[in-house]
């Protein structure tokens, strides 16, 4: 038995199935989700308004008054300057050997900051970690981190009783047959007070940060490493350094940035005119200049070059992290 086909004739075909017309009207999934959290969850959003006013406010409005660096100003004139003079003041503290000066002391006293102040809680918090009574666990970490919270006025006074020339250091070093040293006069120790007080109240508040990525890291991890036969060091080296890492980084990344801004307050309270060949940073000679001088254009055209160079360092900081470590901020 034999069936039979029939073809249809040429140009008679079926013609293919027409697509659908898109819905008028048919909403973003995406935004719809984000229009929902917004109404689910809006007493938490709520919460991040004040913040977002403060940087607006305090950080990214001021910056409208970095125009001036560009132009004249005069006090109780235009905020934006009276005429327009270019390069001028840039040219003005480029010339001046007064800001060489003060450039480089900036660059040691951050540098030395970076170089003491970045390690110590990370070896601070690694001890810690080793300390198997929780009471002296605890007692240590309080007392650590009690000077974050002491007002730098505070710290700043502190330091300049306990090093006055008649105070608790010098009485101990007479004790010794040592004739008094006056720290606070002496441009050379300038350096060494300012990183030793940056440490005392820096160091503890560092380690909790650190202390809080050790507890991130796998028990098992240790586990194993024991069972290789690691010993302690080895472990620390190994599984522990590795494990915070990313903060390591992240808190390395935030301090190269803020590499040329040197504690402005700490340095105003410390120093004093002899103390100026070492003690004088980039903070501190543009107060004098804008504030006490009223150089407002030359101050902040010096301002704005220091925040082109933290710009840069914290730029090249974060690409080289991402290409070495592979972390990064962004």
């Amino acid at each position: 038995m034999s069936t039979s086909t029939t073809s249809a004739p040429p140009g008679t075909e079926d013609p293919p199935p027409a697509r659908a017309a898109p819905r008028r009207g048919k909403r973003d999934p995406a935004r719809t989700g984000w229009r929902r959290a917004l109404r689910r969850d809006w007493q938490l959003y709520s919460l991040a308004i004040l913040p977002l006013l403060f940087f607006l406010v305090f950080r990214y409005l001021p910056m409208i008054g970095n125009v001036i660096a560009f132009r004249r100003f005069e006090p109780g004139g235009s905020i934006f300057g009276e005429e327009w003079v270019g390069l001028r003041y840039v040219q003005m503290f480029l010339n001046d050997p007064t800001f060489w000066q003060v450039f480089r002391n900036t660059l040691w006293i951050g540098g030395l900051t970076l170089l003491f102040c970045f390690p110590v809680p990370i070896v601070l918090a690694l001890l810690l970690n080793e300390v198997r009574r929780r009471s002296l666990k605890r007692f240590v970490q309080s007392v650590s981190y009690l000077p974050h919270f002491l007002s730098i006025v505070i710290v700043a006074g502190i330091t300049m009783q306990m090093l006055a020339s008649d105070g608790p250091v010098n009485h101990l070093l007479g004790w010794f047959g040592h004739e008094p040293i006056r720290f606070i006069q002496e441009p050379e120790w300038f350096r060494t007070i300012y990183v030793g007080s940056e440490i005392w109240q820096t160091a503890g508040w560092g380690t909790i940060l650190y202390l809080a990525a050790l507890t991130t890291i796998d028990e098992d991890l240790y586990e194993a490493a024991r069972i290789d036969g690691a010993n302690r060091w080895q472990q620390i080296w190994h599984v522990t350094l590795p494990g915070i890492r990313p903060t390591m980084v992240t808190l390395l990344i935030l301090n190269i940035g803020a590499f040329m801004a040197v504690g402005f307050e700490k340095v105003l309270l410390l120093y004093n005119p002899l103390t100026y060949p070492t003690a004088d940073v980039i903070s501190t000679y543009v107060y004098r200049s804008g504030v006490e001088s009223n150089s407002f254009s030359y101050a902040a055209a010096i301002g704005l070059f220091e925040a082109v160079i933290g710009l840069v360092l914290i730029t090249s900081a974060n690409q080289l992290s991402r290409r070495t470590v592979g972390t990064s901020l962004w």
